[in-house]
């Protein structure tokens, strides 16, 4: 485990992307609301209001441009 270990910068953004994803649905569903209706209404038309403040969701998603979400979403479809 002496190895150096190389990362991305694209790979550490993506990650922060999926973190940030998985905490924003967690705080959706536990405010009982439908996470992928939510995103998807956030993604197409950029109104933060979809997603809940609870948590800082609302926050933590404004961190990230849509167009990086939606490539970042793309590429783990693709699975690349």
């Amino acid at each position: 485990m002496d190895e150096t270990k190389v990362y991305s910068a694209n790979d550490i953004h993506s990650a922060l992307i999926s973190r940030t994803l998985k905490e924003i649905i967690s705080a959706l569903e536990e405010r009982g609301y439908n996470p992928i209706n939510q995103i998807v209404g956030y993604l197409m038309s950029g109104d933060p209001g979809y997603i809940s403040s609870y948590k800082d969701a609302r926050n933590k998603i404004s961190e990230f441009n849509r167009t990086e979400i939606l490539e970042f979403l793309v590429k783990e479809f693709m699975g690349k």
